[in-house]
C-alpha cells in the first residue's frame, strides 16, 4: 500500500465506472469514494467487496463541494483527484505523478496527464514532446495536488456548481507554483459517461443543466478573476446576441432553440446580478 499518494473519485450515479476504477488501483493506494447521489448499490459493493475503501456520502452541491469534503479524509502527502470515466490509469501510471513530483523538488502546485482521446474542442494540451510541461489549467478529470497546497488554497470555491471550478483552483495554485501537463502519462477520458441514464427526457434534463452552469459559471469566472467591468463588456455582447436568437426562433417556432437560449439567458442574468448557482436537475 502506497504511503504518498490517496485516490479521490468522486461518483454521481456512477457505480459500475467507479467499480471498474477501484478494480486496478485497490490495495495499492489508500481510495476515497465521494458519492454525492446516495446510491446505494455502490455502497454495498464497496462495503461487501472493497472493504478498504473509505466511502462517503453527501449531498450533491457539485464538484467543488465533494472534492472538498472528501479532502478532509487525505491522510497522505499527496491525491490524485479523478472522474469516474477515466481510463488506462494503473498503478504505474500513478507512481509517474509522484516521480514527476521529485523531479520538480516538489514545487508544483497541480499535475496533469495527457489525453489521448480529445480533440482540442474538448481541452486545449501541451506540445506532446515536452516531458513535464508548464501548463496553467489542468483538467479536473484527473488531478495530482499536495494536501498542503489544497489546503493552503481552501479547495475548490463551492460557488461553482458545474465547470470552471477546476480553472478557477488552477489559476489561484498557478500563483504559488507552476502547474504542468506530464506527456509521459496518457489516459483516457470518456467525457458524458459517468452518469448512467437511459432516459430520454433525463438526458433532456442533464443537456438543460449543463447548459445553464456552464453559462453561470463562465461569467462568474471571469467576474472573479477579471472584475466585474471587464466581465460585463466581454458578455454583453453574448447577451444581445442570445435574446436575438431567443426572437428569431420564436419567429420561427423553433422550440427546443429557443429553450436552449433561453436557459443561456436566464443563467448568464443570474450571474450577473451575483444570483446563486441554484438550478438543479428537478428544476428542468
Amino acid at each position: 500500500m502506497n504511503k504518498n499518494i490517496s485516490i479521490l473519485v468522486l461518483s454521481h450515479q456512477s457505480k459500475n465506472l467507479v467499480i471498474n476504477l477501484i478494480k486496478k488501483l485497490y490495495n495499492k493506494f489508500p481510495i476515497i469514494v465521494v458519492d454525492n447521489s446516495n446510491d446505494i448499490e455502490l455502497k454495498k459493493r464497496l462495503n461487501t467487496e472493497y472493504t478498504r475503501v473509505i466511502y462517503l456520502t453527501i449531498d450533491n452541491n457539485g464538484y467543488g463541494a465533494a472534492i472538498n469534503f472528501g479532502s478532509n479524509f487525505i491522510k497522505t502527502k499527496y491525491f490524485l483527484i479523478l472522474n469516474p470515466d477515466i481510463e488506462d490509469l494503473d498503478e504505474k501510471k500513478v507512481i509517474l505523478f509522484e516521480d514527476a513530483a521529485s523531479k520538480l523538488n516538489d514545487k508544483f502546485s497541480v499535475l496533469g496527464p495527457r489525453y489521448i482521446n480529445l480533440d482540442t474542442k474538448s481541452i486545449k494540451q501541451s506540445k506532446e514532446n515536452i516531458e513535464i510541461a508548464n501548463w496553467k489549467f489542468i483538467s479536473g478529470a484527473c488531478m495530482f495536488v499536495k494536501k498542503e497546497t489544497f489546503n493552503f488554497l481552501n479547495g475548490f470555491d463551492e460557488n461553482f456548481f458545474l465547470y470552471f471550478e477546476e480553472s478557477d483552483f488552477c489559476l489561484r495554485a498557478y500563483k504559488i507554483n507552476k502547474n504542468y501537463q506530464l506527456n509521459k502519462i496518457k489516459i483516457k477520458h470518456n467525457i458524458g459517461s459517468s452518469i448512467n441514464t437511459n432516459s430520454i427526457a433525463e438526458k433532456e434534463k442533464l443537456n438543460n443543466l449543463y447548459n445553464w452552469h456552464f453559462t453561470w459559471s463562465k461569467f462568474y469566472f471571469f467576474k472573479k478573476h477579471y472584475g466585474f467591468l471587464v466581465s460585463i463588456i466581454y458578455f454583453l455582447p453574448i447577451l444581445i446576441r442570445t435574446n436575438i436568437k431567443i426572437i428569431y426562433f420564436r419567429i420561427l417556432s423553433k422550440h427546443k432553440k429557443i429553450k436552449k437560449y433561453e436557459i443561456r439567458n436566464n443563467a448568464l442574468l443570474s450571474s450577473i446580478k451575483g444570483t446563486k448557482s441554484y438550478k438543479r436537475i428537478n428544476n428542468f
